[in-house]
């Protein structure tokens, strides 16, 4: 049997496709045969990088190339020589293949990281961008319905950074409009599981003098279990300018609390 189709045969046997004979003399070999036992390595690293290259098919120009290279190998080895049986022509035609292969994939995973962070930057940009808008309509003085925008806008937010949650509470605050004034309340309280928007409204409650907007935080203090207020809702229902509206919220709370 010639070189080529023992390296066949050993081809063969790292796919599994050798019956039990062949396996057993392939075997033996491999004990016997240091040659055997390291083109059997060569074989098996190089066939495994290939099966991890097909993520990427070769167009049929790269194949028709390897498979050109490979008759020209073959040809080449034809010719009478003195080489050992096991040559490994296979891995040597193969790991130039699998070169191009990595080459391919290295390519296509660099081009889809580019991709990918030039996305990330345009999603950034825009948030950025989207950042800035809610808080120029948030601090639009002309149009009440422009700052509801704005605030709504924060409100659809997952966690606002430090900037946005002082723009809500000056809005809830200090805003003209009672709506307006509101609507920054509801956002803030879907973020009054965070430290500093609790310690505002906490904070809120001892200078709020419009009474929609005061009955409103106390039933959302109430909600969110805030004791800390029991003495300021005390100071409320005392309060001879409250109305009795919010001084009717202001005992409910203690009691809720107490």
């Amino acid at each position: 049997m010639d070189k080529q189709e023992g390296e066949s045969r050993l081809i063969d046997y790292i796919d599994g496709r050798a019956d039990e004979t062949e396996r057993a003399a392939i075997e033996q070999e491999l004990v016997q045969n240091e040659a055997v036992r390291s083109l059997y390595n060569q074989l098996t690293e190089v066939m495994g990088a290939m099966n991890k290259a097909r993520v990427l098919e070769p167009s049929g120009k790269l194949k028709a190339n390897f498979q050109q290279a490979l008759q020209n190998e073959i040809a080449l080895q034809a010719r009478p020589t003195k080489t050992v049986f096991f040559s490994p022509v296979v891995y040597r035609i193969a790991a130039g293949f699998v070169l191009l292969m990595v080459g391919l994939v290295i390519g296509y995973k660099i081009n889809q990281s580019n991709v990918e962070a030039e996305r990330l930057a345009r999603l950034e940009k825009e948030i950025e961008e989207n950042r800035k808008m809610m808080l120029a309509m948030m601090d639009n003085q002309l149009s009440a319905s422009q700052r509801i925008i704005g605030v709504s806008v924060a409100y659809e937010m997952e966690k606002p950074d430090d900037e946005i949650v002082s723009a809500l509470v000056k809005t809830m605050n200090e805003d003209g409009n009672t709506n307006v004034r509101l609507a920054a309340l509801d956002a803030l309280g879907k973020f009054s599981n965070e430290e500093q928007v609790r310690n505002e409204l906490i904070g809120s409650l001892k200078t709020q003098k419009d009474p929609v907007v005061q009955i409103a935080l106390i039933q959302l203090l109430v909600k969110m279990k805030e004791k800390s207020v029991l003495n300021q809702l005390e100071k409320i229902t005392r309060d001879a300018g409250a109305l009795k509206a919010v001084k009717d919220e202001a005992h409910a709370g203690i009691l809720k609390l107490s």
